[in-house]
């Protein structure tokens, strides 16, 4: 099953510009005239809309609140440090800033065991000592129809733990670099990559080496995936940043922010529409500072349900 109807998210406590993770998401963007208590604000406003849109369209949506202290100003980002697994298995991950490592919480594993099953905690989080990370499915993008995954390689997607994750979940491994318009590395697979049933949208512009390039592109001729090639342009508004999702009806939608959906092509829009329902969600202030987007936002869990 490529996609979940499950998702939890996390309600930030104290949203901001995070210095830490700056020198390497070039997304992120300070808004100069905004004072912190208004950022917070704008935030929360823009995360409950968001999650009411989510339930409006049947998608199961499970909030966690998140702790004041210690300050965690990426915590609205919950996909960079889990992933929940449809074998019960649970992997945590090592990521590069110091202040996102405790968005790890024992807590949310503790609630989330309530309602679904756990088989097995991989926690890989040891690797940050030795200067390795990989954020989850920022770093990975996950074609679990064909058990392949796709990595960025970057400072923050290492090659090894790339390999060794692929190896543990039995999905073939496939790496490239990425580039943005100033020859600058993407720091995350997920602003240039998101795969959907029977789709893939990629900025293949940003795959500089040409046998890199045609790797990616032939992996999803075998796999039959029809390929929307967006633009670096396009990646500066986070058009790659998508995930599908399952209604509770079982249709597909395909979560984006308001930005990503504007800076699509009809032509893109009519391509998309043929394998899901566009949900542009408008999370200007959240995109804007925290440097990600939506699938960002969005913590899929595959766990089986306790019946």
């Amino acid at each position: 099953m490529q996609s979940t109807n499950t998702v939890f998210l996390v309600r930030p406590a104290r949203f901001g510009f995070n210095l830490e993770t700056a020198a390497s998401n070039y997304f992120q963007q300070a808004i100069a005239d905004l004072d912190a208590p208004t950022v917070q604000a704008l935030a929360f406003a823009e995360f409950d809309a968001m999650v009411a849109s989510l339930r409006a369209k049947g998608i199961e949506v499970v909030v966690f609140e998140d702790t004041p202290e210690p300050a965690k100003p990426d915590a609205v980002f919950p996909n960079n440090w889990l992933t929940l697994h449809p074998d019960g298995r649970v992997l945590l991950y090592p990521m590069c800033a110091p202040n996102r490592r405790p968005e790890r919480r024992p807590d949310i594993l503790d609630a989330l065991r309530q309602h679904f099953t756990v088989t097995e905690v991989l926690d890989l989080s040891a690797h940050e000592q030795e200067g390795r990370y990989l954020e989850g499915t920022g770093s990975i993008i996950f074609d679990h129809e064909h058990r392949i995954a796709y990595a960025c390689l970057s400072p923050r997607t290492d090659a090894g733990l790339f390999a060794e994750v692929a190896t543990q979940l039995r999905y073939r491994p496939v790496t490239f670099h990425a580039h943005d318009a100033h020859g600058l590395e993407i720091y995350h697979t997920n602003v240039m990559l998101s795969i959907g049933s029977g789709f893939a949208v990629v900025c293949l512009e940003s795959i500089v080496n040409t046998a890199e390039r045609a790797a990616v592109v032939a992996s999803f001729s075998l796999t039959g995936h029809e390929i929307v090639d967006i633009s670096l342009a396009q990646v500066a508004h986070f058009a790659g940043n998508m995930l599908a999702l399952q209604s509770a009806t079982g249709a597909t939608l395909l979560a984006m922010s308001q930005r990503a959906f504007d800076a699509l092509t009809p032509t893109q829009h009519a391509t998309l529409s043929k394998y899901c329902e566009l949900l542009p969600l408008p999370i200007p202030t959240i995109e804007t500072i925290g440097g990600g987007s939506v699938r960002c936002m969005l913590a899929e869990v595959f766990l089986p349900a306790i019946r």
